[in-house]
C-alpha cells in the first residue's frame, strides 16, 4: 500500500516523499506554506510515508538549501479550490491521524524552491484518486496541475512530471489492471504540456505447464 501520512517517524516516496499535519491558511489567492523540521529516509513505491506531526514550523528554505521545506499536504489539498469536493470528502484518516497521502519534492517548473507533487489515495486498496502539482509562489503554493480520473498517480522523473493511469477491463479486480497509460509532461510557457505517452498492456501471469495425464 502506498503511503499513509500522519504522526510517527517520517518515511518518503522516492528521495523525499513526506507530508506534515501542521496548520496553514489561504493567502492572496494561493495556499500558504507550512513547514516542518522532520527529515526522511527513502522508501519504495508501495511503502508507507509517515511524518512527525508534532514538529514546529521551520525557517523558510532558501534557494541554496539542499533540503526542501516540508508542506502540510492534507491542509494544502483541503484548502485548494481546484480540488474536487469528492476528493476532499475521501481524504480522511485511515488509522488514527494517518492520511493516505504521498508527497514528493523536486524541480519541475524552474522555481528556486522545489515544487510539490501530492497524491491522494484510498485507504483500503491505495488506489490513486487525485494527483496534483503545487508551485511555490509568494508566501505559499499555487496549484499548477490536477488529475482526478482514478486510478491515477503522479511522480517526478528527471525533472519531468510522469502521470500513470491504470486501465481496467470489465471484471478486472482492483489489484490486477489490464494495463496502464503513462503520460510524460514538461513545463513550457507557464504550464505543463504533454510530451509523450505510452500504453502498456499487462499479459497474464505465466504459471507452470500442466502435467499431462498418464496414458491408459
Amino acid at each position: 500500500m502506498r503511503g499513509l501520512t500522519g504522526a510517527g517517524p517520517e518515511r518518503a516516496r522516492s528521495t523525499a516523499r513526506t507530508a506534515t499535519l501542521l496548520g496553514s491558511a489561504m493567502s492572496s489567492g494561493t495556499l500558504t506554506e507550512a513547514a516542518s523540521a522532520g527529515s526522511g529516509t527513502g522508501a519504495r513505491d508501495e511503502g508507507p510515508a509517515r511524518v512527525d506531526g508534532g514538529a514546529g514550523p521551520a525557517a523558510p528554505a532558501t534557494a541554496s538549501s539542499p533540503t526542501p521545506a516540508r508542506v502540510d499536504a492534507v491542509r494544502l489539498i483541503k484548502g485548494d479550490p481546484a480540488v474536487s469536493a469528492e476528493v476532499k470528502r475521501e481524504l480522511k484518516p485511515c488509522v488514527a491521524d494517518e492520511y493516505p497521502v504521498d508527497v514528493s519534492y523536486g524541480n519541475l517548473t524552474g522555481e528556486a524552491r522545489d515544487d510539490v507533487v501530492v497524491n491522494v489515495l484510498t485507504c483500503g486498496d491505495a488506489v490513486g484518486i487525485g494527483a496534483y502539482v503545487y508551485r511555490h509562489q509568494g508566501d505559499g503554493y499555487v496549484n499548477v496541475f490536477s488529475a482526478e480520473e482514478p486510478p491515477v498517480y503522479a511522480e517526478i522523473d528527471r525533472g519531468e512530471l510522469v502521470v500513470t493511469k491504470q486501465v481496467y477491463d470489465r471484471g478486472d479486480p482492483v489489484s490486477s489492471p489490464s494495463g496502464e497509460v503513462v503520460i510524460t509532461y514538461r513545463w513550457l510557457s507557464g504550464r505543463f504540456d504533454e510530451k509523450y505517452r505510452t500504453h502498456n498492456e499487462y499479459g497474464p501471469v505465466a504459471g507452470p505447464a500442466p502435467t499431462p495425464a498418464p496414458e491408459g
